[in-house]
């Protein structure tokens, strides 16, 4: 039997050619606590990869059941019809998967069957990268070094499958009704779900590969790949990705851009990997001393940061770009973190929920090393003091101001169909409308809330009578950096 859940594919699945090389298989996917507990706009997109792997599985014979309920009690319950004396899963480590992954295989186990769980969400399995004391990579650039030493895995092909009678199943509910009216808004502008548009937007990708060093540029979408959402849901692995860009770095035109891309494959490995180590990344300042950082609490402004209204035109262009299509550029994802960590002084937190809430391209990992990472507090983390200067920012990677436009209604005469897009999209309860405009002030001067960041760390640093000791044993003093 093969419990899907991030993993809706054929190809390069380890749980499913597991299953299938064991004998007729029997495909599952379990409407569970943990789904229930995922963000709408995730458990929206999952949904479209769902009815894509559905239709998929029933062109090759196959059926996808789908149960809801808890999920130890479904997976033993349907392993019990189908008399399956092994579950192949894809692991997916996130804390709360991983909590109900041992209750589901302590339940089997009382049955005599056995969970076994495939890791095909990563380029290399964690336990396979260590430093050489046996430890875990705390840094990014060796760790991308340990894994190209080690080599990543061919994908694998499309298993050949014998298809089990299946048992019941019951309709695939509405697994995002919180979505509310923005369903309709962010399907205008989301890509088809599924595996094969997955890989059709990795061939037009890797098509345009060389415009991929544009990538910081929020005004050049088409320098992106695009993937990000389809990684999350599992509709194409990133071992499949690798192998597909690796083939262009033999292609001198390309190859800087190839070589590039695999690196952020590897980063999103390397999130993965902390935080499979440290589960509770998501939640915990990795370095402690930031445990009493003195962040503020601030309705006001955490309201007009979440509604898009902070009057910091890159920071709100995108935080509605996320409200609309459920995604956000790279490089703007930086400047509307810091500016919420740092510029504002509210805990980083808040912003790690907002995002998990509004993504559908969320991912735990990633999410949450990210978001520590700008705000000073997590592994390999950027220091305290580099502190994103949207207006900076803005100038350097939108310069004639299209990707704010296209975003931001109202602003330097915007009227585009994008931006109007918010206003149909947000609660009605938050009361925004077009005619109101873009909002004349920022609610915070950079230049002072830039200083204030500084003063928080310096007052951090005080409390805890702990100097910044450099690598020659002195202490040192923060630099004045600002991006």
């Amino acid at each position: 039997m093969c419990w899907f859940r991030r993993d809706l594919r054929v190809a390069d699945n380890p749980a499913l050619a597991a299953a299938a090389a064991a004998g007729p298989v029997v495909a599952l996917f379990v409407v569970d606590e943990v789904l229930r507990g995922q963000g709408a706009a995730t458990r929206w997109r999952l949904q479209g990869a769902l009815s894509a792997l559905s239709a998929d599985l029933k062109g090759r014979g196959g059926a996808l059941v789908v149960r809801t309920g808890d999920a130890a009690e479904v997976v033993a319950g349907v392993a019990a019809e189908v008399d399956a004396a092994e579950i192949h899963a894809t692991d997916w480590p996130e804390p709360a998967r991983s909590a109900a992954d041992a209750r589901v295989a302590q339940r089997l186990e009382a049955d005599g069957r056995r969970l076994i769980l495939h890791c095909g969400h990563l380029l290399v399995a964690p336990q396979a990268i260590r430093t050489g004391s046996g430890g875990v990579y705390k840094v990014y650039t060796p760790f991308a070094r340990a894994v190209r030493r080690h080599g990543v895995p061919a994908p694998l092909p499309e298993p050949k499958i014998c298809w089990a009678d299946p048992p019941r199943s019951e309709p695939l509910p509405d697994l995002a009704p919180d979505m509310d009216r923005g369903a309709e808004v962010v399907a205008r502008h989301a890509a088809p779900a599924g595996e094969a548009a997955a890989r059709e937007r990795l061939d037009a990708f890797l098509g345009r590969a060389a415009g991929y060093l544009q990538r910081d540029r929020p005004d050049r979408p088409e320098a992106t790949s695009g993937l990000s959402d389809a990684l999350a849901t599992g509709e194409i692995s990133p071992r499949t990705i690798w192998a597909a860009a690796e083939r262009h770095l033999h292609d001198p035109a390309r190859a800087q851009a190839a070589e590039k891309f695999l690196s952020e494959l590897t980063w999103r490995d390397f999130a993965w990997h902390l935080l499979t180590e440290w589960p509770t990344l998501p939640e915990r300042e990795w370095r402690a001393e930031f445990a009493a950082f003195p962040f503020r609490r601030d309705t006001a402004d955490e309201t007009a940061w979440t509604r898009a209204v902070t009057g910091e035109p890159l920071v709100d262009a995108g935080l509605r770009e996320m409200f609309v299509t459920g995604r956000m550029h790279n490089r703007v994802r930086l400047a509307v973190a810091s500016y919420l960590s740092k510029h504002l002084l509210i805990d980083w937190r808040v912003g790690l929920r907002w995002f998990a809430d509004t993504l559908i391209d969320w991912d735990p990992a990633s999410n949450a090393m990210n978001w520590q990472w700008v705000a000073g507090s997590g592994p390999d983390a950027s220091p305290y003091f580099r502190i994103f200067n949207p207006a900076t920012q803005a100038a350097k990677f939108d310069p004639k101001g299209d990707y704010r436009r296209r975003w931001l209604w109202g602003w330097d005469g915007s009227d585009s169909e994008d931006a109007r897009d918010y206003f149909d999209a947000v609660p009605r309860s938050w009361g925004m409308d077009p005619a109101d405009g873009y909002p004349d002030e920022p609610i915070v001067d950079l230049a002072a809330g830039r200083q204030r960041a500084l003063e928080a760390l310096a007052t951090m640093r005080q409390a805890q009578a702990e100097p910044d000791v450099g690598p020659d044993g002195r202490a040192s003093e923060a630099p004045d950096e600002e991006e």
